[in-house]
């Protein structure tokens, strides 16, 4: 019996968000992952995915120009070649599961990519960037507490741009819903809950969120009515605001807020903990991605260089 494979990725995709509840966005990448498949494959049917099929789509992908450099020859990297191979795999499991027949999902393997690297900066440079927003006008309230609050908590940039402005700063612990909706308990230290209650003691809006955008009004008394409009930072505003306060604070590396996110963990680490409660702080679903800061942060393999090594 054949089955109309645009129907089954129709299905699919509302299986990812209804019942794996998955963001939109992710649904959004599947669909795109799954139609350049399709649309490569010109194919209408499960059962004719084949592996001979599958190399071919591979070999397409590795020699596709990305987007903003076809002039300078450079083809997608294995990272995101693996990202097609993904939503593939997690199709062909789907189909698996409702008995349509087709490929073995577990045939496919993603391709071997080079260790990632960590883009961090020194304490020095942390130090110089939680100091960078000295003022006290709202702006750099604002900013204090968004630097603080990423690096007390290790929170992804699309976390801290959730979060409502009735936090609960009477308590050191605060619960996140992240990746897959899961929900986690992360940590707030007394620098960042104190930055936080200072720009909130500024702030005379009455938006629900967090962190707002900061324009001439904000903060001043305005009457009954005051600044209802006033919009959400999002994910490219803080990103930007980071930037600024690197440059600021003299740092010529590149400064996101997904470095913070590094420093906090190299931090834990670094100091002793242990690396399944780092995981949880994270939020990462498999400690094989909290596993790339270990090299930098082992501090006992350290002290046993310095401890026996070159001894002249």
């Amino acid at each position: 019996m054949s089955h109309n494979i645009l129907e089954a990725k129709q299905q699919f995709l509302e299986y990812v968000e209804i019942e794996k509840g998955r963001s939109l966005k992710t649904v959004e990448n599947y669909d795109h992952y799954l139609s350049r498949f399709l649309e490569y494959t010109k194919n209408d049917n499960p059962a004719s995915i084949n592996d001979n099929m599958v190399r071919e789509f591979r070999l397409w992908l590795n020699r596709q120009s990305t987007g903003n450099n076809r002039a300078t020859g450079l083809t997608l990297s294995k990272k995101t070649q693996n990202y097609y191979l993904i939503a593939l795999r997690a199709f062909l499991k789907y189909l698996a599961r409702q008995d349509i027949k087709s490929m073995a999902p577990e045939r496919i393997e993603l391709a071997k990519v080079s260790e990632r690297s960590l883009d961090l900066i020194t304490h020095a440079e942390l130090i110089r960037l939680l100091e960078s927003p000295k003022g006290t006008d709202i702006k750099d309230l604002r900013d204090k507490a968004i630097l603080e609050l990423l690096f007390s908590t290790g929170l992804r940039v699309s976390e801290l741009c959730a979060l409502n402005s009735d936090i609960d700063l009477s308590s050191e612990e605060l619960s996140i819903r992240g990746k897959g909706g899961k929900v986690r308990v992360v940590f707030i230290s007394e620098e960042a809950r104190d930055a936080v209650k200072k720009y909130l003691a500024a702030r005379k809006d009455m938006s629900d969120a967090l962190f707002v955008q900061i324009d001439s009004g904000i903060g001043k008394k305005k009457g009954k009515n005051e600044n209802k409009d006033v919009r959400a930072l999002t994910k490219r505003s803080i990103e930007r605001i980071v930037k600024q306060h690197a440059i600021k604070a003299g740092i010529s590396k590149k400064v996101t807020p997904h470095v913070m996110r590094h420093m906090f963990a190299t931090d834990l680490l670094g100091n002793g903990a242990d690396l399944r409660s780092v995981q949880a702080m994270l939020g990462h679903a498999n400690i094989g991605t909290t596993q790339i800061y270990t090299h930098v942060t082992d501090k006992h393999l350290r002290d046993i260089h310095k401890k026996f090594h070159n001894k002249r």
